[in-house]
């Protein structure tokens, strides 16, 4: 009996947060030496990225030289909304950059190797890649962030403190399962490249509130492409700007469930590809 139960241990061990988190620090501390191993591209590609937001700061500059508000949203509203997108499109940027190779992959052939690996073959594909680009537009984030809060003049409690970080995490939960669900498309799709383009092209609309959109485009951005929930509606917790519609209270459950889904998307191509090949 006991050798039974041993044999099952051995057969089937145990894949909890804490084997995926130490293979994840493994692969992460890998992927880093050979980044870090070319330090004038790491340098160079984080000063462009820095580069990048302020020349969307200076857009945002012109802009408000010449309208004072957008329905309604002055320059530091706007701010504080354009900082909250860019901390919540890091993650994306960060730890998911990985889908943007997809394609090839698949094209390839390449992509088998995963699927003999006794671990979950997202997990092992998305873990591959850590692009530290998303670190300068992360820094660039915060700064606007913290300047935007302070020029309105929301208090800094706890509380606050509290609903930023889990709608910060909501709102990154969006964008990935966005970009998870576009990368797939590629076991369907020969030359999907442009559907992963346009997806994240949509993500310049996370910087301004849905309510400047028309009724049709507002429904595509909240329910179809959920843009809107990138930055708008997390971010109406935290400027309490009058009355907080419900979506933004469900956002968390919302992101989760989209994240879910794009997953099990991902998931279905991946067993596509395995049983009848691209």
């Amino acid at each position: 009996m006991n050798e039974n139960v041993i044999t099952k241990d051995i057969r089937k061990p145990r894949r909890g947060f804490g084997f995926y988190s130490r293979i994840y620090r493994k692969i992460l501390v890998q992927d880093l030496k050979s980044k870090m191993s070319y330090r004038a591209d790491f340098v160079i590609s984080t000063i462009g990225m820095i580069m990048t937001n302020v020349a969307g700061f200076i857009t945002f500059l012109i802009l408000f030289h010449n309208f004072p508000t957008i329905n309604g949203w002055d320059y530091h509203h706007m701010l504080f909304l354009y900082g909250f997108s860019l901390i919540a499109l890091t993650p994306v940027q960060c730890f998911f950059d990985n889908n943007w190779n997809l394609r090839f992959m698949v094209q390839s052939g390449d992509f088998i190797k995963y699927c003999f690996r006794p671990i979950n073959v997202f997990f092992y594909f998305i873990s591959e890649v850590f692009d530290v680009k998303g670190l300068g537009q992360l820094a660039f984030g915060i700064g606007t962030l913290v300047y935007a809060w302070s020029h309105i003049g929301i208090p800094v409690t706890a509380l606050a403190i509290l609903k930023l970080v889990v709608f910060l995490l909501t709102a990154s939960l969006f964008m990935i399962a966005i970009m998870n669900a576009a990368a797939a498309t590629c076991f369907w799709i020969q030359g999907s490249g442009y559907v992963m383009v346009i997806m994240f092209r949509f993500k310049d609309f996370a910087k301004y509130p849905a309510s400047i959109f028309s009724g049709i485009f507002r429904i595509l951005f909240t329910f179809v492409i959920p843009i809107a929930f990138v930055a708008y509606y997390p971010s109406l917790s935290i400027l309490d700007a009058g009355d907080v519609p419900l979506l933004t209270w469900f956002s968390p459950a919302l992101g989760i469930l989209f994240f879910y889904l794009s997953y099990k998307f991902w998931m279905l191509g991946v067993r596509k590809y395995d049983f009848t090949g691209s």
